[in-house]
């Protein structure tokens, strides 16, 4: 008998010794981190998903990585409430909406799942323990000086962006604005359209503004899409070239279009870095330690003269890791 209780106590201690597996939560089991982009397979996400899970392999983290394939929060809404049923420890999102993800992610919220916001956020303050992203007021006023440079420092710009209520093109749209009335006086800023992010729209919006403002300078494009949209309405009226065009993010079609000489600059942010930094804090929140409430990141200017530049070809997006 007595033999048998020793080997039992044995193998109870070999298992306690072996149940640990790297960086633990409260539980002792590895921590366990979903990722929700706010669209998959679009490079920005994508090169973000890629500083995350570099960050995640080496503080040994489980890493889920998830997405929807528009960005919308009624796209967004179903896949946070599956995440939230798999009971992570931490969720890293980029909300879709300031106002509709405000409910999703409460639920979250009160499951004592910790909430990194990455990218884009919400309105109400209390959600997100740390909010890591580009700094847009200042990658908006990086635009307002770029088209500026781009345009001999005169002349209307227009400003084409996706929808309202997404935070980051609107710190974007309002830091241009800022700007130009701050420090570009030879600018006549004309105000926003929004495309919903829809080429064609872009494309409408483009051919309105040129048969409006026939000496129409220049526009800032907010995103991918209202950029592709603008340069066909510019190449169809032979402006292309002629009205210049800032674009913001630098992925594989951003490079592109500036290299086609579709916009004449980029304003590209560092989403590997704020992936990374979003799991740094997540674990943080996780072990009880001190989390950063707020964590900007740089934006570079990027143009067709310095694109090939080896500093500036690590700031580019990539489309998988």
């Amino acid at each position: 008998m007595r033999k048998a209780m020793a080997a039992l106590a044995a193998m109870l201690l070999i298992t306690s010794c072996g149940s640990g597996g790297g960086d633990t939560g409260g539980g002792g089991d590895r921590i366990r981190v979903a990722l929700v982009q706010g669209l998959a397979g679009e490079e920005f996400y994508e090169t973000m998903a890629c500083g995350a899970r570099a960050k995640a392999k080496e503080l040994g983290v489980d890493l889920d990585v998830q997405g929807p394939q528009k960005f919308d929060p009624t796209l967004q809404t179903p896949i946070v409430n599956s995440v939230v049923a798999g009971a992570p420890d931490a969720l890293l999102i980029a909300p879709t909406d300031v106002k509709a993800m405000i409910a999703p992610l409460t639920q979250a919220k009160q499951q004592n799942i910790k909430i990194i916001l990455v990218d884009t956020v919400v309105e109400d303050p209390t959600i997100g323990l740390s909010r890591i992203s580009t700094d847009n007021l200042k990658g908006g006023a990086a635009a307002a000086e770029a088209l500026s440079e781009q345009v001999g420092g005169k002349g209307k710009v227009l400003v084409i962006s996706t929808d309202p209520g997404v935070s980051t093109v609107d710190a974007r749209i309002k830091g241009f604005a800022d700007e130009i009335k701050a420090s570009h006086p030879g600018l006549t800023y004309v105000g926003v359209q929004y495309s919903h992010n829809d080429v064609g729209e872009a494309s409408r919006i483009m051919n309105a503004a040129l048969a409006k403002d026939a000496d129409l300078a220049g526009v800032f494009a907010t995103n991918l899409n209202s950029a592709t949209g603008a340069g066909t309405a510019l190449q169809q009226a032979g402006k292309l070239g002629k009205v210049k065009m800032v674009g913001f993010d630098a992925g594989p079609a951003q490079v592109k279009q500036l290299k086609d000489g579709v916009v004449q600059a980029l304003i590209a942010q560092l989403p590997a870095d704020i992936g990374a930094k979003g799991v740094e804090q997540a674990v943080a929140a996780v072990k009880g330690q001190e989390v950063t409430p707020s964590i900007p990141t740089d934006a570079t200017i990027v143009t067709a003269a310095n694109v090939d530049r080896p500093e500036v070809q690590k700031v580019l997006y990539k489309a998988g890791c």
